[in-house]
C-alpha cells in the first residue's frame, strides 16, 4: 500500500511539473500580447516646391511640435469641437508650443500618459518639420487604450491638426492595430486669432515678432472654414501607427 501511495505521489509531481513547464511559456506569451509598443510617425509629404500665395510668394508647408495623450474612457483631453479654446490649446495652435497643452491634458480623467513630440527624425534638437521630414514617437499600451494627437499648421494664425475622435490602438479582438490613420485627422481652427492668408500673414508664427500677436477673436473650435484655400490633409501629411512585432 505504501509503495502504491508513493507511486501516486510521484506521478502527481510529474504531472504538476509538466504542467508548470508548459504554463510558463503561455504566461510569457500572454504578457507579450498584453503590452505592445507602437511607433507613431507623422510625415510631411508636401511638395518641396511649396504653395503659391495670392501675391505670388511661394511658401512651404510646415508643421510644429505637438502633443499626444494615451487615454481610456470618453472625452478628448486635448480639444473639444464646439467649445472655446483653452489657453493651452491657443499656445499650440498659434505658436506651435505644446507644453501647456500636455500639462493640461495630464489632469484629464482617463489620461494615462501625456507627452510632447518636438524633435524631427534625424535631428538633434527640437524644431518644425518641413517637406520630406517627420516626427516619430512611441507609446506602450494595453488593449482598450486609444490615442489623441495635435500639432500646428505652421503657416497659419491658429490652425492645428488633430483627431477629434479617439484612435484605437487595438481592434475589438484585442489585436494591435497597424494602420495609416491620416484620414482621422482634421484641420481645425482654434478660434483665438483672426485668420490671414496662409503662408504670408504677418501675424503667423514664421513672421510674427513674438508669440500671441495678431488680432484676437473669440470663436468656438471648428473645422477650418474661411475665404482662404488650404491643402487637403492627405496631400501634405501621412500619419501611421505600427506595432513593435518583437513585443507581441
Amino acid at each position: 500500500m505504501k509503495g502504491r501511495k508513493y507511486s501516486i505521489f510521484i506521478n502527481t509531481l510529474v504531472v504538476i511539473a509538466a504542467s508548470s513547464i508548459t504554463a510558463f511559456p503561455q504566461m510569457k506569451d500572454s504578457q507579450k500580447t498584453a503590452t505592445v509598443k507602437f511607433k507613431v510617425r507623422i510625415e510631411n509629404i508636401s511638395n518641396a516646391d511649396g504653395f503659391t500665395a495670392s501675391n505670388g510668394v511661394r511658401w512651404p508647408f510646415v508643421i510644429s511640435p505637438g502633443a499626444y495623450s494615451l487615454h481610456r474612457g470618453p472625452g478628448n483631453p486635448l480639444f473639444t469641437v464646439g467649445s472655446y479654446s483653452s489657453e493651452a490649446l491657443r499656445s499650440q495652435a498659434e505658436d506651435g508650443n505644446p507644453d501647456l497643452l500636455v500639462n493640461l491634458a495630464s489632469h484629464h480623467a482617463g489620461v494615462r500618459l501625456s507627452e510632447v513630440f518636438n524633435t524631427p527624425v534625424k535631428e538633434m534638437k527640437p524644431g518644425p518639420v518641413g517637406p520630406g521630414g517627420a516626427y516619430e514617437f512611441e507609446v506602450t499600451a494595453t488593449p482598450g487604450a486609444h490615442l489623441f494627437v495635435t500639432f500646428m499648421f505652421g503657416q497659419s494664425n491658429d490652425l492645428f491638426y488633430g483627431n477629434e475622435k479617439a484612435i484605437a490602438l487595438f481592434d475589438g479582438a484585442g489585436k494591435p492595430v497597424s494602420s495609416d490613420i491620416t484620414s482621422q485627422f482634421g484641420l481645425w481652427d482654434a478660434g483665438t486669432e483672426v485668420n490671414e492668408e496662409p503662408g504670408i500673414g504677418p501675424n503667423q508664427a514664421p513672421r510674427q515678432p513674438r508669440p500671441h500677436t495678431g488680432p484676437r477673436e473669440h470663436e468656438r473650435i471648428g473645422l477650418a472654414n474661411d475665404s482662404y484655400t488650404y491643402p487637403k490633409t492627405g496631400d501634405v501629411l501621412r500619419i501611421t501607427i505600427t506595432p513593435d512585432v518583437g513585443m507581441m
